[in-house]
């Protein structure tokens, strides 16, 4: 503001002023306003960005959620699925024990369904023997039930090992006697004292035999 020296400005000069401070006065006014409406449009994007993320995160949340409980869903099933594995695993395993221990129990009973009707027969041939004269018949009859009893034993797998006459073999022959002999090579068997005998291929009994030397 000029200094007029104690003096009344011109009347002119005093509405000039005056139109300037109100001019002023309606600047800041406009100044203020539009900063207020700039924090206020401020205020709106935060809240609204507010909202987005919390809309955003509610989202991620329940997505979470989802693969959770899918994912808690399936191992409930793997669960289920194991314990049904497990139980048909002990039945199988318990059923194949069984088995096991019936067939060690019975593994016989075929061999001694054959058997009896040589057992059979012994005891017809028994019994005839207490009225028969007749010994030719008798020895006949007794012979033709060993015949029966190793075709039954030869359907089993049972087989004589040859001996007399045959080279010495200590994986078959057991040797418990040495004899001179002129009719044999040496280390020869000369005579077979007790049988041997293959069950298929394995030796369940070794010949008992003299070997020449």
């Amino acid at each position: 503001m000029m200094n007029w020296g104690g003096k009344t400005p011109p009347s002119g000069h005093t509405e000039w002023e005056n139109k300037n401070a109100q001019e002023s006065k309606e600047n800041l006014t406009d100044t203020v306003e539009e900063i207020l409406e700039e924090v206020a449009q401020e205020d709106e994007m935060s809240n609204e960005s507010s909202r987005e993320q919390d809309v955003s995160l509610e989202e991620k949340v329940l997505t979470l959620q989802a693969e959770l409980d899918q994912t808690k869903n399936q191992a409930d099933e793997y669960y289920a699925h194991l314990q049904r594995l497990q139980a048909e695993f002990d039945n199988y395993r318990k059923r194949t024990q069984k088995e096991k221990e019936d067939f060690a129990k019975y593994a016989s009973e075929r061999v001694m369904e054959g058997l009896l009707p040589v057992l059979d027969n012994f005891e017809r041939a028994i019994e005839a023997s207490k009225t028969t004269q007749d010994i030719k018949s008798f020895s006949q009859g007794v012979e033709m039930i060993f015949k029966q009893m190793q075709s039954i034993l030869a359907k089993e797998g049972l087989a004589a090992i040859e001996a007399v006459g045959q080279p010495f073999d200590p994986n078959i022959h057991e040797a418990v006697l040495q004899v001179d002999s002129e009719e044999h090579p040496e280390n020869t068997v000369v005579e077979e004292l007790q049988k041997g005998y293959y069950l298929k291929e394995k030796v369940i009994r070794p010949s008992m035999v003299k070997v020449s030397r």
